[in-house]
């Protein structure tokens, strides 16, 4: 056997054992979510002012489910993270090693941040609204399925798109972007995140309006940020060019 079908077999066998590391973290994870499925689900229903309607047992079943499983996705991601750097860490310097190793506590915060934002501020005006639409006219009856299917509707996105900033730092370090060529592609971005922004709310202008703003101002402050990255990013080039020059 070559030593190339050697390296392939070890980069293989080491992929195989972080994909079997998060697998068997979510599993855990999983596990103790279900086992405290009853305090989590009291802690997501305990502002509203009505119990849920159950049409039938199946609807606990999902409902058990999909909680533990958003439980366990997010209490997964860090670990997700920290399992990606270890499998790219042999390839990378010092330098670079130390610098990505930022990126996986910043991900994860605004991961929840996200899931915050949009358990906190959107949600609750999104579903006051919603609920005054027919006040005095419908009785009010929620199902915890459709319930929790509003509930991540109106947090999971934001828990993703809150990653912008943290991608385009990364994309900008790598080369592949750069603050000018999003200040130029502004107009095009804009339209695609209030396309995303249409797609992901509820079908109401107020919905819309709460997603696309703090998307658009994620964006700038995406854009600040690649600036920043830019900047370092061509002091340290200019820097080794000098010492190359000098030498």
């Amino acid at each position: 056997m070559t030593d190339k079908s050697m390296d392939t077999l070890d980069h293989l066998d080491e992929l195989r054992k972080r994909l079997m590391i998060t697998i068997g973290s979510f599993i855990v994870f999983f596990i103790l979510s279900f086992i405290f499925i009853t305090d989590i689900y009291d802690w997501f229903v305990k502002d509203l002012d009505m119990t849920l309607t159950v049409l039938g047992p199946l609807d606990i079943v999902w409902v058990y489910f999909s909680l533990a499983g958003i439980i366990a996705i997010s209490l997964t991601i860090p670990v997700l993270m920290f399992q990606i750097w270890m499998f790219v860490k042999p390839g990378l310097t010092e330098k670079e090693t130390k610098t990505t190793l930022v990126y996986i506590p910043i991900s994860f915060l605004l991961f929840i941040g996200g899931l915050a934002f949009g358990y906190y501020v959107v949600m609750p005006i999104v579903l006051n609204f919603l609920l005054t639409l027919g006040e005095g006219m419908f009785q009010t009856m929620f199902t915890p399925d459709k319930y929790f299917q509003f509930v991540f509707r109106m947090t999971i996105p934001f828990s993703i798109l809150f990653e912008m900033p943290l991608i385009v730092m990364f994309l900008t370090s790598i080369g592949l972007i750069s603050p000018q060529g999003m200040i130029k592609n502004r107009k095009y971005a804009y339209f695609a995140l209030v396309v995303i922004s249409v797609l992901i709310s509820p079908p109401d202008f107020l919905s819309d309006v709460l997603v696309i703003i703090p998307l658009l101002f994620l964006y700038e402050v995406s854009i600040s940020l690649s600036k920043v990255i830019y900047r370092r990013k061509l002091k340290k080039e200019q820097s080794a060019e000098q010492t190359q020059y000098n030498s």
